[in-house]
Order: structure tokens, then sequence, then C-alpha cells
């Protein structure tokens, strides 16, 4: 469906999950994938295994970390040249009710869930952004959530870094347009993931499904897929927009 030949791509998270289906749709359309990981190395060099094309990457960094970061996106260009899409999608969630977490894991979950899915983002599109500046051209694309509109009342540092993200994305797209610079964001909903397996097959994981009309929730190829149009040239006019993926379980406008 689409053609990425000779276009070098950074995803964050890119090991397992809606990263790993981001970082196959990629490489199946002709892209070089530098391969982000933070802790499972194995998975991610297994993925890279079992990519077609050549010239695929790994490249590890603690997200929360802005020396990491740097230094990340440094080895990145080293080894790729120059990266013409960035997809941040590297993030956490953590559970923290209010009236069952102490003071002090609170204010650990908050700053964690920050520093990776805000500030982390934040980092790696400041530097990556650096050589786009120069080159004239390039594409970031951040990976939201639903949570971000509808709310995440056992998970609010989640809801509220995934809302950061939002606003920081339209905020770039404004100023990188002049530079011929897009950047949108994608919000899905609940995706089935290794992450997420445990709570769907719960009995929990049935009123979820019921969320959305079509009585499912989204697989990891098609938040990809939708990663992959908004790289594409076809949608360069939609910078500054936040796409959700969520089969209509929230609906805003």
């Amino acid at each position: 469906m689409f053609n990425f030949q000779n276009k070098n791509i950074l995803v964050t998270g890119g090991d397992r999950g809606i990263g790993q289906a981001i970082v196959r749709g990629f490489a199946a359309s002709g892209a070089r994938v530098a391969i982000h990981y933070h802790h499972h190395k194995e998975a991610a060099k297994l993925l890279r295994a079992t990519l077609p094309g050549k010239g695929h990457c790994l490249v590890q960094a603690d997200l929360a970390n802005p020396g990491a970061v740097k230094s990340m996106v440094d080895f990145t260009l080293m080894i790729l040249g120059h990266v013409d899409i960035l997809v941040n999608n590297a993030g956490i969630y953590q559970e923290h009710p209010l009236d069952q977490t102490d003071y002090l894991d609170w204010q650990q979950i908050w700053q964690q869930t920050i520093d990776v899915n805000l500030i982390g983002a934040v980092n790696v599109s400041y530097c990556i952004a650096q050589q786009m500046i120069e080159r004239q051209q390039g594409r970031i694309i951040n990976i939201s959530s639903r949570g971000a509109f509808r709310g995440e009342p056992t998970a609010t540092a989640y809801a509220a870094s995934k809302a950061g993200l939002n606003a920081f994305s339209q905020s770039l797209a404004q100023f990188l347009a002049p530079y011929n610079i897009g950047v949108m964001a994608v919000a899905p909903g609940w995706v089935e993931t290794e992450m997420s397996r445990s709570i769907l097959e719960s009995p929990t994981g049935d009123l979820i499904r019921q969320q959305s009309p079509t009585g499912r929730v989204a697989r990891p190829e098609e938040i990809a897929d939708t990663v992959l149009y908004l790289a594409s040239e076809a949608a360069a006019f939609l910078t500054g927009a936040i796409v959700d993926v969520n089969g209509a379980s929230y609906l805003r406008s």
C-alpha cells in the first residue's frame, strides 16, 4: 500500500506491541528502520532478524534520561545518516487509584510516566528535528491515546501525559510547518498487545470490547497502517491532526 523506499525511520518502543507492528509496516514498505528499545534487547534482535530488507539497526536508551536520548539519536544518525520519519511510540502505563496509592508512590508514578511518555518524546523530537530542519523535510508522528480525551480514572498520569503529547504535537506542527516538516498524533483506544492481553482475556475484556459498536478492540496492524498513511506524502496537509483510531468507542467533535 505504501512506498518508503530510501526512507529512514526511527521508532521508539519498536521492540513489541504497536511499535513492532509499525516497524514491520515500514520495513515491508521498503524503509530502513532504527528499532529503539529500553530493556527488551532480545525481542528487538529477533524482530530485526525477521524484517525484510537491509540496513535495519537497534538503538537503546532510557527515554527518561535526556543524556541517553541524545546519545541514542546521535548513534541513529551515525548509522542511518539521517532520519526522514520519527515515530514516538514508547510509553508506560501504571495504575494508581488515588484512594489506594500512598503519597510517595503517587509522586513516583507521576514523575516516571511524565518523564517517559511526554518528556522523552519531547526530547527525541527536539534532537531529531534539528537535522530535519537542516534538510527542510521530515515527519514526526506521536502515539497518543483515547485516554487523553476520555480520561483514565485510575491512571491519571497516563492520561495527562498523552494530553500533553497532543498539545506538544499541535504546537510543534505549527512551528515546523515552514520547514516542510509535518507533525501528527494517533490516538488509539484499546489494542490487542502483549501488554493488554491479561486484561482483555479477563472478564473485564468483554466490557472493554463492548465499548466499541464493532464489538472488538484494535489490532496493532490497524494502528500501524494509520501511522504509515500519516507518514506518506498523501497526508502532508494533515499536519497538526490528531487521528482517533478507537472503533467509535469514544467520539469527539
